[in-house]
């Protein structure tokens, strides 16, 4: 009889166990869906914002036009490299400066999954790399080309550089492979990773005060061409070959031995059920389109008008009425 009985409960802790489980799946199903819900579905679009003041003033732009669309929006701030994933994830449902030099690995990676579309190629183009005011030719003549900057590298040390040329590089998240650029033309110089772009500027900024050597991560369009006049640095020319290939250009035994795309895309892109979710948002994105000097406007309403972000947004909307109420109507 003891023998039934400890059979009997065997059997019932095996039973109980397996509805335990049985619950603890569905329930872990659950927060799965929950947690990956397509980004549409919650009725309102969540469009990323980065780091980059262009950046921050363009997408409540977007969302601004978006509101006259009859939609609900929701701003994101996400990580500028992993927002392509969350978007084809449907946690995100818009990016819209997505620059092919820094983020062009991460987006195409993405849109490669199928759930993520391409909406449109901005008429502006991008331009990213080491940059430098003009006076600097006469600290370094030479300059543009990178042989004479690597030649002139000390003339860029600072007291904690143990003699070698400091480059103010860009934000780390972004993938401008400057690390493996100064190795592989064996150049004499380190990297100062700022926190943010501000400091960028601010070490600029300080250097221009004084008329002293400096070379910084820039890109176009930005607001820094229309305050300072100055040049990107002459690297061998981009090749895609350059990433893959290590025998391809001056050292045949790296890779990145080049220099950053002359003329990079910059694309806005979407989740893949926004057409379906949001037809009038949709019909407003196909047709939004910046050129170079309205991207150089949003930054310059902030970094030289001053302005806070949305004053800077509504000022461009103000002053760009007759282009966006052809995007809207």
């Amino acid at each position: 009889m003891s023998n039934f009985n400890l059979i009997y409960k065997n059997i019932n802790f095996l039973y109980i166990k397996k509805i335990f489980k049985t619950i603890l799946l569905i329930l872990l199903f659950f927060i799965f869906a929950n947690k990956h819900t397509n980004a549409d579905e919650s009725g309102t679009i969540k469009i990323a914002t980065h780091y980059w003041t262009s950046q921050k003033v363009g997408a409540i732009v977007i969302g601004e036009l978006m509101k006259m669309g009859g939609e609900k929006i929701e701003y994101v701030s996400t990580d500028s490299q992993t927002v392509y994933q969350s978007m084809a994830d449907g946690d995100i449902d818009i990016v819209h400066e997505i620059w092919e030099g820094a983020f062009g690995f991460s987006y195409e990676k993405a849109l490669g999954t199928g759930n993520v579309e391409e909406v449109s190629t901005h008429e502006a183009t991008a331009r990213e790399g080491w940059w430098y005011p003009d006076y600097v030719e006469d600290i370094c003549p030479g300059m543009p080309d990178w042989k004479a900057l690597s030649k002139c590298s000390k003339k860029f040390a600072r007291p904690d550089s143990n003699g070698k040329g400091v480059f103010i590089g860009g934000l780390e998240e972004w993938l401008n492979y400057d690390y493996e650029r100064i190795q592989a033309l064996e150049m004499n110089f380190i990297i100062k990773k700022p926190n943010s772009a501000n400091e960028i500027w601010t070490e600029l900024d300080l250097a221009v005060s004084k008329k002293e050597p400096i070379v910084i991560y820039n890109w176009s369009p930005n607001f820094v061409g229309a305050k300072y006049k100055g040049k990107f640095v002459k690297f061998p020319e981009h090749e895609p070959k350059c990433h893959q290939d290590p025998s391809w250009g001056v050292n045949p035994k790296a890779l990145y031995d080049c220099d950053n795309p002359a003329n990079g895309y910059i694309k806005l892109a979407v989740n893949k059920n926004f057409k379906k979710n949001h037809p009038n948002g949709y019909k407003i994105i196909k047709k939004i389109n910046f050129s170079g000097p309205e991207i150089e406007k949003m930054a310059n309403y902030v970094v030289t008008d001053k302005l806070e972000i949305s004053a800077a947004a509504q000022k461009w909307l103000d002053n760009h009425e007759h282009k966006w109420k052809e995007w809207v109507n």
